[in-house]
């Protein structure tokens, strides 16, 4: 480290420990790079103050024992850049407009974590397939053609939606042409596209499930379009309702509805179609299907009238959901405009991750994955209902024998709120049922998750659960 002497604007030399300048001749950065940034990093340390006139180039470089050149270079960079002002016969100064950067504090996430996460979007990160995944990326990076790093088919991947419609087709009985699948960056900016697309086609009011998802109500609401909340019983999303509810498109979960984990059944499945051919739309939110335990997944309603159903699912339940990757299966009177719209909003998904998938499903990795997750969450479900029992046993699941979480219904007169905030408390993150209503308030309930927690943890994390309940008494 070598220090040199600055001169303030007003007096003279200053005291005190100068100018820091550490030279590493046998680093990568050429010298005069390591000067700027030593120089650039005090200016706005404030180190150097505004008007502080820095030694000459001969003076510097005889003093750092290297040619003036290099001096002169790096002065002439930081001048470009504004922090210095040079004039003919004049000393160099750090220029008057620099001010000091306040200290920069360090990044922080806004995704909450708990030491027992309960919350019912979350798959099994820890069983991600890493290695088989890395295969794929590797086959993605090292087999594409040059074309696949230019700018991309704002659809998607042509060998992304070919897998996709194959594997659709085969897994959930969609009627699935490449041609009208789009990728996404995840159900969330799919379903956001699909408002904006139908509000273009005037459309002015979205029914919605209740209870269901709140993202779904919220993406709907900023597309600009009303929301019409229709009620669900045990036989799935009430027709009846839908119908007197004057709204020209509706978004479902018929599969495993979230929150309640109730199927839509086969009367209320036909009713539904038979609504949607008086050129209405049924956004199908199709996001853990291939996750039933007690019987084979009822197919998707897309199978039935792909005219009529606009059918949107992911990889986050099924792989992990930093994937960011999702899919719409089209009307084909809608591809034009959800196509127009994903080039508008950001020219298309990451190419090389769609590559990956597309070859994770055509080698079968995604089969034996889900197999094998299957396995596994079923486990685990059964180690939270007999968690449940030894702990909370006057809470009631919803026994839905499906998906990646239980609804789960607490005692009357138990603050739902407060609960949650105690068992956050205990690094126990749990969501309630009152996050996903939309109308009106009802008896309390939790949405557990257990796909994202081992056994031993989800038995501690009802425990400590269990103790929160009884804190709140």
């Amino acid at each position: 480290m070598i220090t040199v002497p600055v001169v303030s604007a007003d007096k003279g030399p200053v005291a005190g420990p100068g100018l820091l300048v550490a030279l590493d001749r046998r680093g990568e950065l050429p010298l005069h790079e390591q000067i700027e940034r030593a120089l650039r990093e005090q200016i706005r340390s404030g180190r150097l103050a505004p008007g502080s006139a820095l030694p000459s180039t001969r003076g510097l470089a005889g003093e750092l024992g290297v040619s003036r050149g290099v001096v002169t270079e790096a002065y002439g960079q930081l001048s470009a850049e504004g922090y210095l002002t040079m004039t003919q016969g004049a000393p160099v100064r750090v220029a008057r407009a620099v001010r000091a950067a306040a200290a920069r504090p360090q990044a922080t996430s806004l995704a909450h974590s708990f030491a027992y996460d309960f919350r019912p979007a979350l798959p099994d990160l820890a069983g991600f397939p890493r290695e088989a995944w890395l295969r794929s990326l590797r086959a993605a990076v090292r087999d594409s053609p040059l074309d696949a790093l230019g700018y991309p088919d704002p659809r998607g991947a042509p060998e992304l939606r070919e897998a996709l419609a194959g594997y659709l087709a085969r897994v959930r009985g969609a009627d699935a042409e490449p041609e009208h699948l789009v990728v996404c960056t995840g159900f969330m900016q799919g379903l956001s596209l699909l408002c904006r697309a139908l509000r273009a086609h005037g459309v002015e009011r979205v029914a919605v499930e209740e209870p269901g998802w709140h993202a779904h109500r919220l993406i709907v609401e900023q597309s600009g379009l009303e929301v019409a909340v229709v009620p669900v019983d045990e036989r799935g999303l009430r027709v009846d309702a839908l119908a007197e509810s004057d709204a020209a498109a509706v978004i479902v979960t018929p599969a495993h509805q979230f929150p309640t984990g109730v199927v839509l059944g086969p009367e209320r499945r036909a009713e539904l179609i038979e609504w949607a051919e008086e050129e209405r739309l049924i956004v199908e939110d199709d996001y853990d299907s291939e996750y039933r335990y007690d019987r084979v997944a009822v197919g998707a309603l897309q199978g039935l009238a792909p005219e009529h159903v606009a059918y949107v699912g992911s990889a986050s339940k099924r792989l992990a959901p930093a994937l960011r990757l999702g899919w719409m299966l089209a009307p084909s009177w809608l591809t034009w405009e959800l196509s127009a719209g994903k080039t508008v909003e950001d020219g298309g998904s990451e190419v090389l991750g769609q590559l990956a998938l597309a070859d994770f499903i055509a080698r079968g990795e995604l089969d034996r994955h889900i197999r094998r997750t299957r396995r596994r969450y079923e486990r685990r479900r059964e180690a939270l209902l007999g968690a449940l029992v030894r702990w909370l046993p006057q809470a009631r699941p919803s026994d839905a024998g499906a998906g990646l979480f239980e609804l789960v219904w607490l005692p009357p007169g138990t603050s739902e709120p407060a609960l949650v905030r105690a068992a956050a408390e205990c690094s126990v993150g749990v969501e309630g049922l009152a996050l996903h209503r939309y109308a009106a308030a009802g008896e309390p309930a939790l949405l557990l998750g257990y796909a994202a927690m081992a056994e031993p943890a989800i038995e501690q994390g009802v425990r400590l659960l269990a103790r929160a309940a009884t804190d709140l008494l």
